[in-house]
């Protein structure tokens, strides 16, 4: 049983990877550059040190990298508030913590964003921790942001839920399991050829099934 419960927060909890991949989008075409949504979308959940050569190679990184992270960064902010919690986030977070589970949020978004998530949660009260950026120096599918949750947490024992493969492999890189939801839009198949122990297709279904995840 896993005494800590590790989560991510894009896509996971508040239904932001669509808005992320708007933002990659926008800022690429800045720089003339113009790539399909579709690859965009498919590496949400890398962090922005990952994202640009992943996406866009290594001569794009080394050209442009940082001022396509500061244009992502723009980009997403003016679309933040198009962004809602999923339907169920805050119901498994006081459920996992009812259970007594150490809570902490495993996320290497910017603080800004991660204050104004927690306030969209009503989360305050019910996790015991997050990352964010300021954690970490490579982010996922590195397990640096994993690491730093565990730490955060304090205890033995820890399992991970998540949305992408690149959930899943950063906590795999740590040495944990990772429970998977569809809401970012990855398949049940895709997450279970990842890895995923587990995948539900809500946070109902979800906090419906908790027993038979390494949260029972």
């Amino acid at each position: 049983m896993a005494r800590a419960a590790l989560l991510d927060l894009d896509g996971t909890l508040v239904d932001a990877n669509y808005q992320h991949a708007l933002a990659w989008y926008r800022s690429f075409r800045r720089f003339e550059i113009t790539l399909p949504m579709w690859r965009l979308h498919r590496h949400i959940g890398m962090g922005g040190d990952q994202y640009v050569g992943a996406v866009a190679g290594e001569d794009v990184e080394a050209e442009h990298g940082d001022d396509l992270r500061d244009a992502h960064d723009e980009e997403f902010k003016r679309l933040r508030d198009e962004c809602a919690p999923l339907e169920g986030a805050h119901d498994l977070l006081v459920e996992l913590k009812r259970r007594g589970h150490v809570v902490v949020l495993a996320s290497s978004s910017k603080e800004d964003d991660l204050d104004h998530f927690l306030d969209l949660l009503d989360a305050r009260d019910v996790v015991d921790g997050y990352t964010t950026a300021d954690d970490v120096e490579r982010t996922k599918p590195h397990p640096d942001v994993v690491h730093a949750a565990l730490e955060k947490a304090g205890v033995d024992g820890a399992g991970m839920i998540g949305d992408s493969r690149w959930d899943v492999d950063a906590a795999r890189n740590a040495g944990l399991d990772t429970v998977c939801v569809i809401t970012g839009g990855w398949s049940e198949q895709e997450l279970q050829d990842a890895g995923a122990i587990a995948v539900y297709d809500s946070m109902s279904a979800l906090i419906d099934g908790l027993d038979e995840t390494p949260f029972r």
